[in-house]
């Protein structure tokens, strides 16, 4: 039986340090109606080290799980979806959010593929969610992070960018380089998270191929 697609999971692409593979490989999964994975008793160094590996070659795939980029780029012909299908798709998950700015969107990428990463990506440029300039031409994007606001039991309020959340430890980190960690308690302190690609993070748990291919080819008539 095969494993999922570690360039396209949704933890590997949460996961910035290991911080959340390593709880995977320590403690095993075994989600329902799929294979088990069983606990493996690595090191926690060397699992970092292989969740480094692993978001070393995502940085330089082409992009939705492609192999890294070659010396002679290969040209592939991404448009076989179906437009009509696409616009079904669009209109169904993403025009909540987007009706009012996909107008002349096809313009603004140099090839499909381009168009391509950036939709699956959220705008974040390599493959699914990360930033930088993308290997398909599209320009350089900041990368967007996700914001807390941590509501102490007195009624303070700390606002940053999130650093670390479980169920114990929530870590906020400010502009002036500094962190300050919080303890968990059930509820306590509230937490208020604003995550800009959240919207993209439950769609990417349902894309299949086909839909990324529908929705390419409807993107790409749009002017």
């Amino acid at each position: 039986m095969g494993g999922v697609n570690l360039l396209r999971s949704p933890l590997v692409l949460s996961d910035q340090e290991g911080e959340l593979i390593v709880p995977v490989v320590k403690n095993g999964r075994n989600p329902e109606g799929r294979p088990q994975m069983p606990p493996l008793p690595l090191p926690e160094d060397d699992v970092k080290a292989i969740a480094a590996y692993i978001h070393s070659v995502a940085a330089r795939m082409a992009g939705q799980g492609g192999p890294p980029p070659r010396e002679t780029p290969l040209e592939l012909n991404i448009l076989v979806g179906n437009a009509t299908a696409g616009k079904t798709y669009f209109d169904a998950n993403c025009a909540s959010c987007h009706a009012n700015d996909m107008a002349g969107v096809a313009t603004r990428y140099p090839s499909p593929m381009a168009l391509q990463n950036a939709w699956v990506s959220g705008g974040g440029g390599r493959g699914r969610g990360r930033g930088g300039s993308d290997p398909g031409g599209a320009p350089a994007r900041t990368p967007r992070v996700t914001t807390a606001v941590v509501t102490t039991a007195d009624g303070q309020k700390y606002e940053g960018t999130l650093a670390r959340i479980d169920d114990f430890l929530v870590t906020l980190s400010f502009a002036d380089g500094s962190q300050k960690t919080f303890r968990r308690t059930g509820s306590t302190p509230a937490v208020q998270i604003t995550d800009p690609l959240a919207g993209h993070k439950q769609l990417w748990l349902k894309l299949t191929d086909k839909d990324i291919h529908d929705v390419t080819a409807y993107l790409v008539t749009l002017k």
